[in-house]
């Protein structure tokens, strides 16, 4: 059986497929369609390939609609600008013609610090490797800090949450591949950060009683890090009304460091009139 490990690896894996354009296979997931958080981590990779002299700083991503898991998907990189210190490319997903999201990728190269100022890292118990599980949203190995259980609409509590990642098998050395896996593991979480206060929602209910989807992802790094060593990503929800809901989370090394943020915008409201919860076979959008 192939493992977590061995479907990310791959799904970061990019072919060349014409002048700019890429393909990877994607991972096996509940629903048919494919995980945005996969876009965005290859939208970090097929920009670097295509301006290799830089490092992907950051990727703002725009879903328009689901990529199905039968068909296959073009990535198509279009430079915007090469400078010395600063690129840009633009990553759009296509399938059998259709837009199905769109990349905006920031590149740069390391330049030393003028002054140097992070936020500190927020209060979280060590990882605990015994309680380290696979999970296909974020990482081979992740541990939900608290046990908290996103799942059940029964249980509250605050619109915040906080996760334990490490990617073990993560090529050694490879900054981009740690970007992409990192960028894949932030996209996963926010929606149900932010059900999390109200009785009666729960992350079993997305797609069949709730509709739910990612709308826009914005990944920055900040700094390096080694994806096979333990990350915290802390996860708050902002603001939740109008049938949307707005986060933002940060990731930090075992040791405080801050090395990436995110912000993100999603749906989270009733199912339209006349539209039938279809999110297990198909996309919500």
């Amino acid at each position: 059986m192939t493992s977590l490990s061995d479907e990310l690896n791959a799904a970061f894996t990019l072919t060349e497929a014409g002048d700019g354009v890429f393909r990877a296979p994607y991972f096996t997931e509940r629903r048919g369609v494919v995980f945005g958080g996969q876009m965005v981590g290859q939208a970090v990779v097929a920009a670097t390939r295509c301006i290799p002299d830089k490092r992907a700083r950051s990727v703002q991503t725009v879903f328009a609609k689901g990529a199905r898991l039968d068909q296959p998907v073009d990535i198509q990189v279009e430079p915007m600008h090469q400078g010395r210190n600063i690129a840009s490319a633009t990553v759009t997903f296509t399938q059998e013609g259709r837009l199905c999201a769109r990349a905006l990728v920031l590149l740069d190269v390391a330049e030393p610090d003028l002054v140097h100022y992070q936020i500190p890292m927020p209060d979280a118990p060590s990882p605990d490797v015994t309680k380290a599980v696979p999970h296909w949203l974020a990482a081979p190995q992740t541990i939900v800090v608290g046990d908290v259980d996103i799942a059940d609409p029964a249980l509250t509590g605050p619109a915040t949450l906080q996760l334990w990642v490490r990617f073990p098998e993560a090529p050694a050395g490879d900054d981009t591949v740690a970007r992409a896996l990192l960028a894949h593991a932030t996209d996963g979480w926010l929606i149900a950060t932010a059900m999390r206060p109200h009785a009666g929602l729960g992350q079993a209910m997305a797609h069949t009683e709730v509709s739910t989807g990612v709308l826009t992802q914005d990944v920055t790094f900040h700094d390096a890090f080694d994806a096979r060593q333990w990350l915290l990503i802390d996860h708050e929800a902002q603001a939740t009304g109008g049938g949307r809901t707005y986060g933002r989370g940060h990731v930090f090394t075992e040791d405080g460091r801050l090395v990436a943020s995110f912000v993100q915008e999603a749906l989270l409201r009733r199912f339209p009139d006349g539209q039938n919860p279809r999110g297990k076979t198909s996309t919500i959008f």
